[in-house]
């Protein structure tokens, strides 16, 4: 052991000689707290970084002691160390009573986080009879009062100063990746002091961010409702130093290695077929969706303009597929190829574990805010699977966080806007369990169309028997099944996430002039392609928002190759995945032509129209014959205009449904 005048000395030894410059700079930028890296302790002396392992109370306070010995403008540093061994990495759920009072470290996600708020350390009181001060430190939770001052006068002492620090309490949780099999992950809380709370520190401890947590284990004693002490005790952690973990793709460090590889692979003429390739390789075919989910990864660029409104770069992408067509397996892939990604799946999720809830915080007896994985995953990938599985009352949360990219939430007393800048990527199942190729794509979702609607790109993915593609698949499948360790990646996943993250720092491509007139000139032709006649509905190919998504696609393209400006190549590729998605969701069998309204309400426009003929002939004969219509006259008006007798019969059943008209006796109908 070390004795603490030694101690103080060594560690004024250590500083001087290794962190000298860097106190300096401390000082000149009017910082407080010194960052000491273990590993140079342990070369400058085993035993002092021993001591600190055993005894971090005493050792830290040597440490501090000793830089205010030297000679610096500035007093009360505080001494923060990283880089533990990893002897002293433990899991959460393995922190037992022999960690007490020691140094430990371990990583966590931030699952709420309180206000900042002050508290006492030390305070003076003034005895009244004697004017004696008495200084009382205040280590516990409760607020303790001097008992007795040295001339006998025994309570009622007057409080004349109290030191104050800010502190702020964490719950932190393990990380998932951690965990094996049905462990619920456990929690912690960990108090943070002083610089630990600064606003720029308080930034990485939002809820939802991965931290690595440097601090002495202790306990907390528990209080009965008798007011008696607990034989239990609670554990907490009081925190040296927090260390945010590599999460968001602006954290990811590229060394210049990294640059060259990616500008290499920007270069290289395959590089699109490259990066298709290496998204789920398990997974054979679907190609097209893969190329949706490369640029998705990619995204598009954020604009804000002058008067504050925004227009999303994020894509979201849709699959509707048969069961067993790997829709799953590639939102695990992505789920853990993205710089910044989470996988939620149907029931398993509520609209409160999607966006936020508020929860009662039992520090500050208040309430706290949980954010939920859209919130969580900002400037990330968010996976929802089976979101057909969903409530729909859960899925209604989605529409603010799709489209406006925050989440309102007005609850108990907290009124708040948090951001959800997320991609969604998101996998869901037709009603029937399979598709049936002549029914709208929105009538076999059981979904919301305006949900569905906030989708750039939908994808259906169908199984259907095919002797040559079949044959390919099973080779692929069995062959992995055979030798798992031949499935290699075209890129490296590594590579692929630093990739994506370079682009997402760096690259922000501008629309070029052909570009635009591409994108138009598509967009122009499929809005006004087609002939209707006058009274019918025209069919709408596509809305401003597809026009947005183009936009998107485009810039995404252009990401890819690192370029400045989006050209006309980019526009025809964006187009090229655009009428792919339109020719299988939105082609509308009956007039050929592609028609938006099966996908955002599951109407055609073709049975729009005959809807509205049909109900105009029912206000005719209503005022021919008055308000009992035989059926048999709306079916002979009906063929006139050109519908058939199924047709209209089923017309007359849905306006039924929905309430227009009833049957007053049959054969015979009434408007309501």
């Amino acid at each position: 052991m070390v004795e603490a005048q030694d101690q103080i000395d060594k560690f004024q030894e250590f500083i001087s000689s290794e962190y000298k410059k860097e106190l300096n700079r401390l000082v000149n930028l009017g910082l407080s707290s010194l960052v000491i890296d273990f590993n140079e302790l342990v070369l400058f002396d085993h035993e002092l970084a021993e001591q600190l392992l055993q005894e971090p109370e005493d050792s830290l306070k040597a440490a501090e002691i000793a830089i205010d010995n030297l000679d610096l403008p500035r007093k009360n540093f505080r001494v923060r160390f990283h880089n533990l061994p990893k002897t002293q990495q433990v899991q959460i759920r393995n922190i037992r009573s022999e960690h007490l009072n020691k140094l430990v470290s371990f990583e966590a996600i931030v699952r709420q986080s309180s206000d900042v708020r002050p508290q006492v350390t030390q305070a003076k009181f003034e005895c009244p009879s004697c004017g004696n001060t008495i200084t009382i430190l205040q280590i516990d939770t409760k607020f303790k009062e001097p008992t007795r001052c040295s001339c006998g006068k025994r309570g009622r002492f007057r409080l004349i100063h109290k030191s104050l620090v800010d502190a702020q309490r964490l719950v932190v949780e393990e990380a998932p990746e951690t965990l094996e099999g049905g462990e619920q992950p456990k929690r912690i809380s960990v108090f943070l002091k002083e610089d630990l709370v600064e606003p720029r520190m308080e930034k990485k401890t939002t809820p939802g961010s991965k931290i690595m947590v440097i601090g002495i284990l202790k306990e907390v004693p528990v209080y009965l409702k008798t007011g008696a002490q607990s034989i239990r005790f609670d554990l907490m952690i009081e925190s040296n130093f927090i260390e945010p973990m590599e999460q968001t793709f602006e954290d990811i460090d590229i060394s210049d290695e990294d640059k060259l590889a990616i500008k290499t692979l920007a270069k290289d003429p395959r590089i699109y077929e490259k990066l298709v390739m290496s998204i789920a390789p398990s997974i054979w075919g679907h190609n097209k969706v893969k190329e949706a989910l490369v640029f998705q990864m990619m995204g598009g660029v954020k604009k804000v303009r002058e008067d504050g409104t925004r227009t999303r770069g994020d894509m979201h992408i849709l699959l509707v597929g048969d069961p067993g067509s790997g829709k799953s397996q590639l939102l695990q892939f992505i789920s853990k190829a993205a710089p910044k990604a989470r996988y939620v799946s149907g029931k398993g999720a509520s609209s409160a574990g999607l966006t936020a809830t508020v929860v009662r915080d039992e520090f500050l007896r208040g309430w706290a805010l949980e954010a939920g994985t859209l919130v969580l995953s900002n400037f990330g990938v968010a996976c929802l699977d089976e979101l057909d599985k969903m409530p729909h009352e859960d899925t209604a949360a989605l529409h603010e966080a799709l489209e406006q990219q925050t989440v309102t939430i007005a609850k108990a007393n907290i009124q708040a806007t948090l951001r959800a800048e997320t991609t969604v990527l998101a996998a869901a199942n037709p009603k029937l369990g399979r598709f049936d190729p002549y029914q709208p794509i929105a009538q076999q979702i059981d979904m919301p169309p305006t949900l569905i609607n906030r989708f750039d790109l939908i994808f259906p993915i169908r199984d259907l028997p095919d002797k040559d593609k079949d044959a390919r698949i099973a080779e692929h499948v069995l062959r992995i099944q055979q030798e798992p360790s031949k499935l290699e990646s075209v890129i490296p996943g590594d590579l692929l996430k630093k990739y994506v993250s370079y682009v997402k720092q760096k690259i922000n491509p501008k629309l070029s002039d052909s570009a635009i007139n591409e994108i138009k000139k598509f967009y122009v032709n499929l809005r006004n392609s087609g002939s209707a006649s006058e009274d019918e509905i025209k069919p709408i190919p596509i809305s401003a928002r597809q026009l947005e998504a183009l936009v998107r696609l485009a810039e995404s393209s252009a990401k890819i190759r690192l370029a400045k400006t989006v050209s006309k190549q980019d526009a025809k590729r964006a187009i090229d995945l655009l009428k792919h998605c339109l020719m299988q969701v939105g082609f509308d069998y009956e007039t050929g032509q592609i028609d938006i309204d099966r996908i955002s309400t599951g109407i055609p426009a073709s049975q729009r129209s005959k809807i509205v003929i049909l109900k105009g002939i029912i206000n005719e004969l209503e005022e021919r014959l008055g308000k009992s219509i035989p059926i048999e006259d709306i079916m002979n008006e009906s063929a006139e205009k050109g519908i058939d007798h199924a047709q209209a019969e089923e017309i007359i059943e849905r306006l039924k449904r929905e309430g227009e008209i009833f049957e007053p006796r049959r054969g015979f109908v009434q408007k309501i």
